[in-house]
């Protein structure tokens, strides 16, 4: 029921696991674990999937059915025994969905992922939120949205969970010329990735130069027994590098043998743990990047305009009524082609990405999952725009150049 990572491929564990299984015969540090192959979960769901679907409320009793669901035979006693293997150590259990980390499409944070994850109960339980996942209302709607019938199958990769000290998300050169592009920050990654940080950038270019740009990190997830806590970082780390231009290098070689091992410019997931730099996950680039090496372009119109400048998430020019979003109490106040103004934003606000115009946040960096989804949908983006919030009033005129990392709009 479940194979050595090093054993997976695409074909029978999901597009992650296949990734991972690849770099490993590749000699690449990925954290060693096992993958669950889509066969179980087909034959876990086969009974589940009809008579849920049947129902009005398809997708949530189909989720509802999977997390309710018996134990398969033989799974819990396989997962134990992996976990043996392991050392008992806690572990991150990750999607490995038919349908993600495509050539042209990433789902990024689509899908469930947990970490720190402890025990054989705790496993399955996590195994279970994987498979329920492909039944979210999120992934039901970008399946929807995209024309796309039927469900795909889930495999879920089970590893072991790194405590990070630095982390974050690394995309390989595009095409010859290009450079590397490191987002990092301090603690586990998904704060660099769910953009809930403004990440330090680390731009390495052909001859091996290494431009520097430091952020403001306020806070860092990291694991605490078998929790995730964010918690402050002391004054005197949050503007400190979380790299130097030995690092930043070393990633960038170890980004380069993950483009050659998996055949294309890819988006990395990395960490530093235990003195080592680890490849946690790999996809294809789906869309470009905005080219961050030129400043911003004050249009002349803006003339007595406000103007905000963040970093060019994605290209592309919109103007429409600014809707400032908190929470999903708010979702249902944006409209097509309205501009989205937030904090930042998580896998759950995808659907806003659907009708929005342009996208603006107060943290993030331009490899997070909001700025990847927007490159996607073909709509621009301008992420870490300090109090974006608080300075675009609601409802009014607002034009972003996600090319530029450019927003004005006209004084109260």
């Amino acid at each position: 029921m479940i194979v050595p990572l090093h054993a997976a491929s695409t074909r029978s564990c999901g597009s992650k696991a296949g990734a991972l299984g690849t770099l490993l015969r590749a000699g690449i540090a990925v954290p060693d674990g096992y993958a669950l192959p889509l066969d179980v979960y087909t034959a876990a769901v086969r009974e589940l999937q009809p008579a849920a679907l049947a129902r009005r409320d398809g997708p949530a009793a189909a989720r509802a059915a999977i997390l309710g669901s018996p134990v398969p035979a033989g799974l819990r006693e396989a997962l134990t025994a992996a976990l043996e293997a392991l050392d008992g150590i806690p572990v991150a259990v990750r999607s490995s969905a038919s349908d993600e980390d495509a050539q042209d499409r990433a789902a990024a944070g689509q899908y469930t992922s947990v970490l720190a994850v402890h025990g054989p109960d705790a496993v399955v339980e996590a195994v279970r939120s994987c498979w329920a996942s492909l039944y979210a209302d999120t992934a039901v709607a970008d399946r929807g949205h995209r024309g796309r019938d039927g469900y795909p199958a889930m495999g879920v990769v089970v590893q072991r969970h790194l405590d990070a000290a630095v982390s974050g998300v690394m995309f390989t050169p595009s095409g010859p010329g290009s450079p590397t592009v490191v987002e990092a920050s301090w603690g586990l990654g998904p704060s660099v990735v769910e953009g809930a940080v403004n990440p330090d950038v680390y731009t390495v270019c052909p001859d091996s130069s290494v431009v520097t740009v430091v952020a403001d990190k306020r806070t860092r997830l990291d694991r605490r027994c078998d929790q995730l806590v964010t918690r402050d970082v002391p004054a005197g780390e949050r503007g400190r590098p979380v790299l130097d231009d030995a690092g930043a290098r070393r990633l960038a070689e170890l980004g380069r043998r993950v483009a050659d091992a998996l055949g294309g410019a890819q988006d990395v997931e990395w960490a530093i743990a235990d003195g080592r730099y680890w490849v946690l996950q790999a996809r294809p680039i789906t869309a470009a990047l905005p080219d961050r090496t030129r400043p911003p372009n004050i249009p002349a119109s803006a003339s007595g305009a406000r103007v905000l400048t963040g970093a060019p998430g994605s290209r592309g020019t919109a103007t429409g009524l600014a809707r400032v979003v908190r929470g999903p109490a708010d979702f249902s106040r944006v409209g097509r082609g309205d501009i989205l103004v937030c904090p930042w934003t998580d896998p759950s606000w995808t659907p806003l990405l659907q009708v929005a115009g342009g996208v603006v946040t107060e943290v993030g960096g331009v490899l997070s999952h909001a700025a990847i989804v927007a490159r996607e949908r073909g709509i621009p983006a301008v992420l870490g725009v300090p109090d974006a919030t608080r300075l675009l009033a609601d409802a009014t005129p607002v034009t972003v150049d996600g090319s530029a990392g450019v927003i004005t709009t006209a004084v109260d």
